[in-house]
């Protein structure tokens, strides 16, 4: 996408960024306490108060929200409200959840601009999000449960999906976060 990418945890080259994403694989409570430990935390809180275009893509979705049940007593970060609670194991569906789903959009944001309801996305989890505010999800999907998919707000994005996994769609998905200012 012509972008330059640069991976850091050093303060002041991601409060100097133009756009940040918090990518994730992994578990909760993991993630939140390395952010802690290097002070990603507070990071984040303040690149997000300066209004700089953020995406949380898959674990960094979650992170984002209050709380998991992946990690019982440990915060997430609570910059969105809302909680992450297991997909069930249920209905012969295999949890984690790997593979495409089309997704649908209650409220269109920003990042599915030029994007057709039904497309396909890739996801790998098996912790979804339940957002308390219904007007920040973008794109839902359904698997053994209703999912919220991606929220937006302000200028935080967040995908449960994988965009850079999910073929031209999710290149779109990404030139359109690229593009917001």
């Amino acid at each position: 996408m012509g972008e330059q990418a640069v991976i850091t945890r050093d303060r002041e080259i991601v409060l100097k960024a133009d756009k940040v994403i918090l990518p994730g694989v992994g578990a909760f409570g993991d993630a939140m306490k390395k952010l802690r430990k290097y002070g990603l935390d507070e990071i984040i809180k303040e690149i997000v108060a300066k209004r700089t275009p953020f995406l949380g893509i898959c674990l960094g979705l979650q992170l984002l929200f209050e709380s998991s049940e992946e990690a019982p007593g440990i915060e997430g970060l609570g910059i969105l409200e809302g909680k992450i609670v297991k997909i069930p194991d249920d209905k012969g569906l295999k949890v984690p959840q790997i593979g495409w789903n089309a997704i649908q959009f209650p409220n269109k944001g920003r990042l599915f601009e030029g994007i057709t309801e039904e497309s396909y996305v890739y996801f790998v989890h098996s912790y979804y999000l339940q957002a308390k505010d219904p007007q920040i999800v973008t794109a839902t999907t359904d698997y053994v449960v209703h999912i919220h998919a991606s929220v937006e707000k302000d200028n935080v994005f967040a995908c449960q999906f994988h965009p850079e996994k999910s073929s031209d769609v999710g290149l779109r998905i990404l030139k359109n976060f690229v593009q917001i200012h």
